[in-house]
């Protein structure tokens, strides 16, 4: 939290003195609100799930457009590893799961995790 602090001056006596007048100091806090982690969300390359379905998962759950969507894929099989997205912990979470259940639905041992950024 940040201390601003707000200046205030008493009014002076009647009797004519300065006795009265002086400077207080009055702090209010004002809360500052941090930025959330983020997490990457990674595909793993396999030798079993199509490269077809890869590109349908990167346009369906990441809103790739079929270009993006190709280009990851292919990075994801050259480099074993490739980045879909970058989210909150809870989005990640999601979209992993997603990713997961879709995979097996489609009996597919497509692997996707998340890593703190």
């Amino acid at each position: 939290m940040i201390a601003l602090p707000i200046l205030m001056q008493r009014e002076k006596s009647g009797d004519g003195d300065n006795a009265g007048r002086g400077t207080s100091v009055i702090t209010r806090t004002k809360p500052k609100t941090k930025r959330p982690n983020l997490y990457r969300v990674l595909l793993l390359n396999d030798d079993y799930t199509p490269m077809e379905f890869v590109i349908h998962i990167l346009e369906r759950f990441f809103q790739k457009d079929r270009e993006a969507a190709t280009r990851i894929m292919l990075h994801v099989h050259n480099h074993g590893v490739g980045e879909c997205g970058i989210y909150t912990y809870e989005v990640a979470e999601t979209k992993v799961s997603q990713v997961m259940d879709f995979a097996r639905q489609h009996q597919h041992p497509l692997q996707c995790v998340m890593e703190k950024k």
